[in-house]
């Protein structure tokens, strides 16, 4: 059974306010609890913020919780406070002691993130994707007042297509206005990218 866990403000604005040791005090009531609850683990969703990430990941390992590491990126490819996704688990590891179980990317389409993936060991900590299923930016597809379902179709061919070129990464999900087809072309084309990697 898992938690999860959010940062405390908007996750498409700058929390620039936090430092990391506040972050740790903030999100340490939260883990403390979902502790209690007998979870297996944490996930901290949608964190765009070196800092709050060091802080609920420090809060995790104090309350004595594994947590998952989530970041999310906006048009540029790097996080919404700046750095590049590489930068910030790299950041993140070394003022943690490499805390978090392993990373994930959450509430971006492939075509936000995937330029964010540079070569380095750094991407051997990250083991999967929860895509939006729009490429609209954030602010807009939060303004339309309805889900924006996408391209099912073409979302399922680019994690494929991830698929193929991380294989070691095993977390496939979907996040803002994916459903059941989404995740249906998700785990078809990941399957298929798995079956021919093995041929």
């Amino acid at each position: 059974m898992g938690g999860i866990v959010g940062p405390r403000g908007d996750a498409y604005q700058l929390n620039r306010d936090i430092t990391a040791a506040e972050a740790e005090d903030y999100h340490s009531v939260q883990l403390s609890t979902l502790r209690q609850a007998g979870v297996d683990f944490a996930c901290a969703m949608t964190f765009n913020n070196i800092e709050e990430a060091v802080g609920v990941a420090r809060a995790a390992a104090g309350a004595g919780v594994p947590l998952v590491m989530s970041l999310t990126v906006d048009g540029t490819s790097r996080l919404k406070s700046g750095p590049s996704l590489a930068e910030a688990v790299a950041a993140i590891d070394e003022q943690t002691d490499a805390a978090p179980v392993c990373y994930l990317l959450n509430c971006s389409h492939p075509v936000e993130f995937e330029p964010g993936l540079e070569t380095g060991d750094w991407i051997r900590r990250m083991r999967g994707f929860r895509p939006n299923a729009s490429k609209m930016e954030k602010i807009a597809l939060c303004q339309l007042g309805h889900l924006e379902e996408g391209d099912p179709e073409e979302l399922g061919r680019l994690m494929g297509g991830l698929a193929q070129r991380y294989p070691h990464m095993d977390i496939w999900g979907g996040c803002c206005g994916t459903g059941h087809v989404h995740l249906e072309e998700i785990a078809r084309n990941v399957r298929q990218a798995r079956e021919s990697a093995q041929a």
